[in-house]
């Protein structure tokens, strides 16, 4: 379906930022600039429902018990074979994670006088919010506007945050502490599911990084002409996803795009390209996407752990063999996530940039 003319009320005026969350509402049409390609829109016709085994639901608890080993088994399985597997018995306290929802919709609820307070197109900010994913250098832009906020040391960050809604940095502190301790101990499971020493990604990380960013996807008009983010891999290294109850998420497998439901109670975890090259390719991360829809608002709400700017990466000695060559040369984090930014959103990994002679 083709975009319809756009008129003056599906511009963004020129002479300040325009959030999406304030434009969304008064269109009837996708405006041209958020419109994709032909060869580049979501084709929602052609996407598989991940249910059942798709995509591998993992049971924390068993971390804790005589089924560790199965469990590390299943965590082998499945950044190996998927990319991403789903966690449930994670030990974040359900009132937790119902404050971040609750606090996260009450802020994108604010009067934009009140929003804008924390907007920066300047990407080296730690707090900002803005829309789309880069705006200085993209070309079509994505149905989304976002939060983004550096949590650790918490310490660190947590006074630049918003103040309104007024239990925000309560609310928020509080989750970014528990999706720490939960990204450690996947990060240890991960590590021995490599047969490496569980403490081994923990130390290739150096001071470690922490941040999360707040996403809010309007409804759409048209949500066939454009996404919510298009296809990409995290150039981190794992993703802790929090969905809202509404479906958006979808991920490439075999050459398929699956739509990957929200389940309560449950986190998305993605392998990143960080670990990818740690792991010399044993593990995969993935392409995946958010799609938009006409009827509902969604919310996600993803952690990145990743590695210090300073941490330098590469494929962990004991994964290299005659049989196994190593993949990526060396490289630190910091110079890794300049290629990304500045490549954007891409099918295109930027793994390929660090491939080893």
């Amino acid at each position: 379906m083709a975009a319809a003319t756009t008129n003056a009320a599906d511009v963004a005026p020129a002479t300040k930022p325009t959030l999406l969350t304030d434009l969304a509402s008064s269109v009837s049409h996708v405006p041209s600039n958020f419109v994709r390609p032909l060869g580049d829109r979501p084709n929602l016709q052609d996407v598989q429902s991940a249910e059942g085994s798709c995509i591998p639901l993992i049971d924390l608890q068993d971390l804790d018990g005589p089924n560790r080993s199965l469990a590390i088994r299943k965590i082998d399985d499945a950044c190996r074979n998927y990319g991403f597997f789903q966690v449930v018995n994670h030990g974040v306290p359900e009132e937790v994670v119902e404050k971040m929802v609750n606090v996260s919709r009450e802020f994108f609820r604010l009067p934009e006088s009140e929003r804008m307070k924390s907007y920066s197109d300047d990407a080296t900010k730690t707090t900002r919010l803005s829309t789309s994913f880069n705006v200085k250098t993209e070309k079509v832009a994505n149905w989304r506007d976002f939060l983004r906020l550096f949590c650790h040391p918490l310490g660190d960050y947590i006074h630049e945050w918003p103040t309104n809604p007024p239990s925000f940095r309560e609310d928020v502190g509080e989750y970014c502490r528990k999706m720490r301790e939960l990204s450690l101990r996947l990060l240890e499971a991960i590590s021995e599911s490599l047969g490496l020493e569980k403490d081994y990604i923990n130390k290739a990380l150096g001071q470690h990084g922490q941040h999360m960013a707040i996403n809010y996807y309007p409804p759409c008009p048209e949500p066939e002409l454009t996404y919510g983010l298009p296809a990409h891999a995290d150039p981190n290294a794992v993703t802790l996803l929090l969905q809202d109850d509404v479906p958006g998420l979808q991920v490439l497998r075999d050459g398929k795009w699956l739509a990957v439901n929200p389940i309560p109670n449950t986190f998305t975890v993605n392998i990143g390209d960080q670990v990818q090259a740690i792991s010399n390719d044993r593990y995969k991360s993935v392409l995946h996407r958010a799609v938009v829809n006409c009827a509902k608002e969604r919310m996600s709400i993803p952690t990145f752990y990743c590695p210090s700017p300073d941490a330098v990466i590469g494929p962990a000695p004991d994964l290299i063999d005659p049989h196994h060559p190593a993949q990526y040369r060396n490289f630190t984090y910091g110079e890794y996530y300049h290629q990304f930014w500045n490549r954007g959103l891409a099918k295109e990994t930027c793994l390929d940039l660090f491939k080893a002679d």
